[in-house]
């Protein structure tokens, strides 16, 4: 089942595939997608045969972003204010950590990529979208910030776009999202999609590993992601942020399908 394997991973030769699995959720992020996140990047970051990571996600959909209906158990007011602080803190290493890894990270998007799912999309090399994409940053809207995928948003598309996109935090098209920055390119279905993809793994690896690896290294030289404490700050404000009656209202009223109290 789906749940059993929130991410499914397979390998072709130099190619690794990384599969976000929860259907039945728009593949949404979980404690147990999140683990099996870290052990795979883990593995990667050490593996020199590795030369190319494929991130989709399975059923015609990316990624929706944390999921909310988890994420908003249990505990005290103190113990989900630590236990929010320590998930985001990891959601923001995790972007960093792929990012950082010697392979050519491609993202491959169909469907939502929404909130986290940006994180994913931003943190990747390339990335490419079928037309039926959809992109949103709805954090502020559910009474959260996007603390951990402000900067990726930022890097991407420039910090002009990326404002207006967490500020007004509707839902974009691909085109849109192809003329702000957030993509390479737009195709027009998946089948054309799956062509460009196979393209763009055989170009890179007509290239050297370890020249590829240098040249990612010589990128991440041009400068940090973000100023030294951001993350820490942005850790420590989503957590404020889910802890507060905004957040309880804005959760209540996404698992209810309605409008939040304070929209109207």
């Amino acid at each position: 089942m789906a749940d059993e394997t929130p991410l499914l991973v397979t390998r072709e030769g130099p190619v690794v595939r990384a599969t976000m699995n929860r259907p039945a959720r728009r593949n949404a992020l979980s404690t147990a997608m999140g683990e099996a996140w870290d052990r795979l990047l883990a593995e990667l970051a050490e593996d020199r045969t590795a030369r190319v990571l494929v991130i989709r996600g399975a059923a015609g959909h990316f990624c929706a972003g944390l999921d909310l209906t988890e994420a908003a158990t249990g505990g005290s007011p103190e113990e989900r204010l630590a236990q929010q602080t320590t998930r985001n803190r990891r959601v923001g290493a995790r972007f960093g950590d792929i990012a950082a890894l010697p392979q050519v990270v491609i993202a491959a998007i169909e469907g939502a990529c929404h909130a986290g799912g940006l994180g994913f999309a931003c943190a990747a090399d390339i990335a490419f979208a079928a037309a039926d994409a959809r992109f949103a940053a709805p954090e502020v809207r559910r009474g959260l910030v996007p603390a951990q995928i402000l900067p990726w948003l930022a890097r991407r598309a420039g910090r002009t776009a990326a404002t207006r996109l967490v500020l007004e935090a509707g839902v974009i098209d691909a085109a849109e999202a192809g003329r702000i920055g957030l993509l390479h390119q737009v195709l027009p279905d998946a089948a054309a999609l799956e062509a460009q993809l196979a393209a763009t793994i055989a170009a890179v690896l007509e290239g050297a590993p370890g020249a590829l690896a240098e040249t990612k290294g010589l990128l991440a030289a041009l400068g940090p992601i973000s100023p030294e404490g951001y993350a820490e700050a942005g850790a420590a404000a989503f957590a404020r942020t889910f802890t507060s009656p905004e957040a309880a209202e804005g959760i209540a009223a996404f698992r209810a399908k309605r409008k939040p109290a304070w929209a109207g």
